[in-house]
């Protein structure tokens, strides 16, 4: 796992949150915490999490609300389910309803650190991600639109890029695209976001071409088929 990658946890009892909040810490991560089911969606739209740890008793939403609305929105952020239930019903439900894996309480905090690394590894690993005829190669770092290699990315475009390709014709807000993409560095305002989509236009739009990069007036910014 890559120092400061963001896990956000919801999680109603707030001893167990500030617990795994402080171990993850500990191993260089940053933490959201939530402890009921609107403040978690609030804290998925904000934080732009990496992977999430969810409990399915929450006041408010509850887990399973809280994972469909996220999954209806296009979000695809791995879920890790906890649960005082273990039965194989409450794992299905979970399942199907776009969980990615599922801990039952009460658990070890070094397994639910390995099921962290785990679904880190399976979102990061080695894939090609395609919206419309754009091609963006994760392992290589490669770009392609239609039969042209698009050149010149810097570091900076590159990841913007990727990021708005892992969530496709997700309406992605300035500030998660300068948090995600920027991370903690002091003094970036949201302005820039709006230079690099324009370098990204430049780079990816060449005449004859449709716009990938769609603005959505007073929201952000959306990576769609033309």
């Amino acid at each position: 796992m890559r120092p400061g990658t963001r896990v956000l946890i919801v999680e109603d009892d707030r001893p167990i949150a500030r617990l795994v909040q402080l171990e993850l810490e500990h191993r260089g991560m940053s933490v959201m915490c939530a402890h009921d089911g609107p403040s978690g969606l609030e804290a998925a739209e904000s934080f732009g999490p990496s992977v999430v740890v969810l409990d399915i008793m929450l006041p408010g939403v509850d887990g399973v609300g809280v994972l469909r609305s996220l999954r209806r929105r296009g979000d695809r952020v791995p879920v890790i389910m906890l649960t005082a239930r273990d039965t194989p019903a409450d794992k299905i439900h979970s399942l199907d309803a776009g969980a990615d894996d599922y801990l039952t309480k009460p658990f070890d905090t070094g397994e639910l650190l390995a099921r962290i690394r785990a679904l880190l590894r399976r979102a990061e690993g080695d894939e090609v991600l395609r919206v419309a005829d754009l091609e963006v190669n994760t392992a290589t770092r490669e770009v392609r639109r239609g039969g042209r290699e698009v050149e010149d990315l810097t570091a900076r475009e590159y990841e913007l890029l990727e990021f708005m390709a892992r969530n496709p014709r997700r309406v992605l807000g300035r500030d998660l695209l300068l948090s995600r993409v920027w991370g903690q560095e002091i003094g970036i305002e949201t302005k820039v976001v709006d230079v690099y989509v324009g370098y990204l236009r430049r780079k990816l739009e060449m005449p004859g071409e449709g716009r990938l990069i769609r603005t959505v007036r007073g929201a952000g910014y959306a990576l769609r088929e033309p």
